[in-house]
Order: structure tokens, then C-alpha cells, then sequence
């Protein structure tokens, strides 16, 4: 056991897979991934880029066309990131919005090789609309979630480390959710290591689950 939890995942090998409109369309439910999801402006991309030290890897999600599919970045052969479309500011009809919701809940709640979602949200502008639906889908599905308060560099610690105790205590009033959150940084790194660090607890446990002794 000890052995097994030493083991981590280099991030920086991770590789553009495919893009799906449709959960019926995503790569073989086998392994394990965890999703990204936020707002349009919450930094995500970004994120994405400073966890696999490649700047042009999550750049592929904001190409015209891609906007309303789930993205898929491969790992190794057990394990993937899932960047999902954000809204927000975007400007589409909402008859479209709400057709990509229904695909965005059915993900959540059919992906079996789906471990956690990562909710980046930006730390001067926290619980949007958009985020407290996702934390309900998230609760009603028992997802684990890990919330990534971006931009902290643009406050100074005190007023950053003030609103992450305000989203602390926001989660724990939310029934049924199991969620936990850090303050982060793409500019600085500030959190990296947090957020690989819960990357990494997410992934590996479904590799101990396939590698098990007969």
C-alpha cells in the first residue's frame, strides 16, 4: 500500500485524444478521468496548460467549433483529463445552452470512469449561477468535487484566503455534496501541487481497482 501511494502521474505528458458532442461519442468508458469545468472567463484553459506545463494544449477547446464539446486529454493508457465547455458570457441561444446542459448532466451521472470534476471558479467572483448547478449535479450524482479559486494572485492573500473560508463554509451547507476547495494560480503556479496532488488521489485509486491481485 505504501508503495502504491507514492505513485503520481506526469502531468506534462498529456496529449490532445478527441472531442465529443455526445456521451455516446466520448472514448470507452475504461479507466479513469476527471472533468474541468467553470465559467467561460474562470481561467480553465489555463489551468489545463500550467498543470501539463504546455501552453498550447487546452487551446484545442477554444477553436471555433469546439466550443459545445467535452474534450479529452490522454494521460497514459488508464487515465485522462476532461475539459468540458464553459459558459457564461458566451453568446448563444438558449435553446442551445440547455441542450448542452443535458449532455453536460447525462456525463456526470453515466460516466463510469468519471473520478471527480475540478469546479474552477474565479476567487473575486465565486458561486455563479453556473457553478451552484454544477455543485447540485455534482451532489445528486455523489461526485467528489475539488473547487480551484482562480485569479488569486490578482487579491492579496488575506482577501483571497477571506473568500476561500466563505466558499468552506458555503459547501458544507450544501446537502449531500462531498467537496473540498484550495486557492490557485495558473500565472504564479500558486496551488499546483495541491491540485496534483488531488488529481492524483482521484486517478491512482481506479489503478490499484485494475491492477488488484486475482
Amino acid at each position: 500500500m505504501e508503495e502504491s501511494e507514492s505513485l503520481t502521474i506526469d502531468y506534462r505528458r498529456a496529449r490532445f485524444l478527441k472531442s465529443a458532442p455526445t456521451l455516446r461519442e466520448c472514448p470507452p468508458d475504461s479507466g479513469a478521468e476527471v472533468a474541468f469545468a467553470g465559467r467561460s472567463n474562470a481561467g480553465k484553459s489555463s489551468a489545463i496548460n500550467a498543470l501539463t506545463d504546455n501552453h498550447k494544449l487546452a487551446r484545442t477547446s477554444k477553436t471555433p467549433g469546439r466550443t459545445q464539446l467535452l474534450n479529452f486529454f490522454e494521460l497514459d493508457d488508464l487515465h485522462r483529463l476532461v475539459d468540458l465547455p464553459g459558459y457564461g458570457f458566451a453568446k448563444v441561444p438558449l435553446a442551445v445552452k440547455q441542450e448542452w446542459q443535458r449532455h453536460l448532466e447525462k456525463y456526470l451521472s453515466d460516466r463510469a470512469s468519471l473520478r471527480g470534476l475540478i469546479l474552477l471558479m474565479d476567487v473575486r467572483h465565486p458561486l455563479q449561477p453556473f457553478d451552484t448547478l454544477l455543485l447540485d449535479w455534482a451532489a445528486q450524482c455523489k461526485m467528489p468535487t475539488h473547487i480551484l479559486l482562480t485569479k488569486a494572485d490578482k487579491l492579496n492573500f488575506g482577501t483571497a484566503k477571506t473568500a476561500l473560508l466563505g466558499i468552506e463554509k458555503a459547501l458544507k451547507g450544501r446537502r449531500g455534496l462531498t467537496a473540498t476547495a484550495q486557492l490557485f494560480s495558473s500565472l504564479n503556479k500558486m496551488g499546483l501541487e495541491e491540485l496534483q496532488q488531488r488529481l492524483n488521489s482521484w486517478l491512482l485509486q481506479e489503478v490499484e481497482i485494475e491492477v488488484a491481485p486475482e
